[in-house]
């Protein structure tokens, strides 16, 4: 019987280690084919074996296994604004979007492997500020049902809440409020480390699908938050 997704192989780590000591434009185009090989093509597999159990966990999260302008990050980056000026990213992020968002920015699943660190993800990063408001209304609408879900539980036992927070409490709200710790972020964000040999493991799928499934109750509040069905 065939394994869905064997698990990853140790050519990925290997060539995004190689390519944070490499990280310039003449190199990448001789090793292209080894990223494709090694990295992408691996990645897009993983992302079609996940689309069957992600729409178990809900039908309304996008699993594409495309090249571009799928579930599979660009390993392109972005340096317009940016001091750093190396044209690649030494990781591989993998986003599965809620099909309403158009970007990372939505909610979502996402899995990133590096060779200083593999985690999986769970939540909503940098929201805008409308969508941050809808969140905190909703906490304090049922701050019971908020520390249920995010701290207790199948989420609590899987992910731990990251990202960043403000300084102080946003306006209008009461600085001594018992979610005040929460209130105060801007990330909603679950992360669970994962070991390199869990991702090279053949079970790897099974473990993201655990864990993603055990996110359910912490995904469904933020979707009803900011109005859109899980």
């Amino acid at each position: 019987m065939k394994i869905p997704f064997p698990g990853f192989k140790p050519d990925l780590i290997r060539f995004l280690t190689q390519l944070n000591k490499n990280n310039h434009r003449d190199w990448f185009a001789k090793n292209k084919s080894r990223y494709e090989a090694d990295v992408l093509g691996p990645a897009l597999e993983f992302v079609e074996a996940f689309a069957k159990p992600l729409h178990n966990i809900s039908p309304l999260f996008l699993s594409e296994p495309k090249k571009s302008g799928g579930s599979v990050m660009r390993i392109y980056r972005d340096t317009r604004f940016s001091k750093d000026k190396t044209p690649y990213k030494t990781n591989v992020g993998i986003h599965f979007r809620h099909q309403i968002g158009k970007d990372v920015h939505s909610p979502g699943f996402y899995i990133h492997l590096a060779p200083d660190e593999c985690f999986l993800g769970a939540g909503i990063w940098h929201p805008d500020n409308p969508t941050l408001a809808k969140i905190r209304q909703a906490i304090l609408n049922d701050p019971g049902k908020w520390k249920k879900c995010s701290a207790g539980g199948s989420f609590s036992r899987n992910f731990e809440l990251a990202g960043n927070s403000l300084k102080r409490p946003p306006r209008g709200i009461d600085p001594d409020h018992p979610a005040i710790h929460d209130l105060k972020r801007k990330d909603f964000i679950g992360v669970k480390p994962v070991k390199r040999a869990e991702v090279e493991n053949p079970k790897f799928l099974n473990i993201v699908v655990d864990s993603f499934r055990a996110s359910t109750p912490y995904m469904k509040f933020l979707c009803e938050a900011i109005g859109i069905p899980f």
